[in-house]
């Protein structure tokens, strides 16, 4: 998360400086929400088969070598090894957005809630260490350069590396011979499953494509890079801060109201954007937009645990990442572009079509009997 929270600081301004182009700003981060894009399936899949400790500690692997390339492309102005860098760190984010249900598939099924929360509340640290680096590694190997904060990605990958082989976990259950289960669209069509896959969609990708265009947006607005980068820290805190207690919100009032708040709170996000430039609205548009992205993510992942079989776990687990990160992934590539096109209030515009079907897909499929009780806690 911390790698992440990085990336999201400076990729925007990096990728504005050796880009041959200003439309090819926004690429190096767009190429690392692809990748993990393209690699949430093999990476959910092969930890399946072979372990989540290997497929963990090959994902850590390919974001210290990513981390290096990245540094390197700076460093010598090399666009295409900075996007080649950025791409091998989104592999490692493919296989770390698994975190959370390694954690959630070994909990007892009634706290499972909680276990997503608590692994997400980690990124109350990105949120300090992330931006913080950025900051402070910016200048160390050359003004504004920011290959010293490539590095500091690599060195973070390194560790997550030397972890891993300390910690030992269960392998998800395979499918027992003459075992009956269900097929793949019995499974992918329940109800429970589509809403929890379009929450988790939604909630990423809104908060993706309005959080990527915020520090060009900002600087546009004669905001400093320093102001950014506060903005950027307390968004992330606004999007873990609260898995303190989302959790446990869930089991007090059910899934459904939270899931609700989290899309009203991302379209009163769009309505703070619309009152102004300066940076308390910028701030508190942030924060909101992180807390509704908290709600509807760890609402929609919880939701999706209880849609499955034991042995269904890496299918379903891989469906949900690969539908979500195919949404960042397009607004990732998208966001500067539209900012660029039609300016900042379209991008904050073109996110409220999908919250409002959010809502209502939540409200009718809450007002069916079976489906109220499945979104109780």
């Amino acid at each position: 998360m911390s790698c992440m929270s990085l990336l999201m600081t400076i990729s925007a301004i990096v990728g504005t400086k050796i880009a041959p182009s200003p439309e090819l700003a926004g690429l190096p981060l767009a190429l690392q929400f692809l990748l993990m894009m393209v690699f949430s399936i093999p990476a959910s899949l092969g930890m399946g088969r072979y372990g989540r400790r290997l497929g963990f500690s090959l994902g850590g692997t390919s974001g210290f070598l990513g981390g290096l390339c990245a540094a390197y492309g700076v460093w010598t102005g090399g666009f295409p090894l900075l996007c080649v860098g950025t791409a091998l760190i989104g592999i490692a984010s493919a296989h770390a957005t698994y975190y959370r249900f390694a954690a959630a598939d070994t909990a007892p099924e009634g706290s499972r809630s909680k276990v997503i929360s608590w692994v997400l509340a980690g990124g109350i640290i990105s949120a300090i260490l992330g931006p913080g680096l950025a900051q402070g590694t910016r200048d160390l190997l050359g003004a504004e350069s920011f290959v010293a904060a490539y590095l500091a990605i690599a060195t973070l990958q390194a560790g997550i590396v030397f972890t891993l082989q300390f910690i030992r976990i269960p392998r998800p259950p395979r499918k027992q011979a003459g075992s009956r289960s269900r097929s793949f669209w019995a499974m992918a069509g329940q109800p429970r499953f589509l809403v929890a896959v379009l929450c988790s969609m939604v909630g990423y990708g809104a908060m993706n494509l309005i959080m990527v265009s915020t520090p060009l947006a900002m600087v546009s607005h004669s905001h400093s890079f320093s102001a950014a980068a506060t903005v950027i820290q307390l968004h992330v805190l606004g999007m873990f801060i609260p898995s303190f207690f989302t959790g446990s919100l869930i089991q007090r009032v059910g899934l459904r109201p939270i899931l609700m708040t989290g899309a009203a709170l991302i379209l009163l996000c769009i309505a703070i954007n619309f009152s102004g430039v300066g940076f308390l609205q910028f701030s508190a548009a942030l924060v909101l937009l992180g807390l509704g992205w908290n709600f509807l993510f760890i609402g929609g992942s919880t939701l999706l645990v209880r849609s499955y079989l034991p042995e269904e776990r890496p299918v379903a687990q891989a469906v949900n990442d690969f539908s979500t990160f195919t949404l960042v992934t397009l607004t990732a590539f998208g966001s500067n572009a539209l900012l660029a096109a039609w300016g900042w209030q379209w991008v904050n515009l073109s996110v409220v079509p999908a919250l409002l079907v959010i809502l209502l897909l939540v409200a009718v499929f809450a007002g069916e009997r079976r489906s109220g009780e499945a979104l109780r806690a």
